[in-house]
C-alpha cells in the first residue's frame, strides 16, 4: 500500500527493484475515502486482487495528485468526502482528456436515485452502495480495468485521412 502525504513521498523495495530489473509494475488503483474501515477494505482487497493502492482521504488531495498523475487503472471515490465530493471530482476527470480514460467507481452509503444518475451522468462506470463485498469490489475492479483497456484500443484505432 502506497500512502500519499504532500509532504512525503514513501519509496517501497519493490519499487525500486521494478525500477532497476525491469519488472512491470502492477496496476494503479486511487482510493479517496475517509472511513478508515472502507479504505482498509478497499486496500485488503485491492491488493489481494494485484493492484497497487494509493489511497487518500480528502478530496482536494486527490484532486492534486490527479493533476500530476494520471497512471491508474481505476479510481474508486467515495460521494462524501471532506472539501471536494466524488461527484466533483468525476466531473473534473471528465474534462481533462489524459483523465478521461480512468474508469470511475463511486462508493456511498446513500443510494438515492437521483445521487445515482448524478455519477453517471458525469461519467462515473459504476455504483458500489456499502455495504459491498470482495466478490463485488474484485469484479467491479476488473470491469473498470477492461473498460480502460478497451478505450486504448479504440484510441490506437488507425483513423481515415480525409482526401
Amino acid at each position: 500500500m502506497l500512502t500519499h502525504d504532500s509532504k512525503t513521498t514513501v519509496v517501497r523495495q519493490s519499487d525500486l527493484d521494478r525500477a532497476f530489473l525491469g519488472t512491470t509494475a502492477p496496476a494503479r488503483v486511487l482510493v479517496v475515502d475517509d472511513d478508515p474501515t472502507t479504505e482498509e477494505l478497499l486496500t485488503a482487497i485491492g491488493e489481494k486482487e494485484g493492484y497497487e493502492i494509493v489511497i487518500v482521504d480528502d478530496g482536494r488531495k486527490a484532486y492534486r495528485i490527479l493533476r500530476s498523475d494520471a497512471n491508474f487503472v481505476a479510481s474508486v471515490f467515495n460521494m462524501t468526502m471532506p472539501n471536494l465530493i466524488g461527484l466533483d471530482l468525476v466531473r473534473y476527470m471528465k474534462t481533462e482528456k489524459r483523465l478521461m480514460r480512468i474508469p470511475v467507481i463511486i462508493v456511498a452509503g446513500d443510494t438515492g436515485l437521483q445521487r445515482i444518475s448524478e455519477n453517471f451522468a458525469a461519467g462515473a462506470l459504476a455504483f458500489l452502495p456499502k455495504p459491498f463485498t470482495k466478490e463485488k469490489l474484485a469484479l467491479t475492479l476488473r470491469l473498470a480495468q477492461i473498460s480502460q483497456a478497451s478505450r486504448k484500443r479504440a484510441d490506437v484505432r488507425p483513423r481515415k485521412l480525409a482526401a
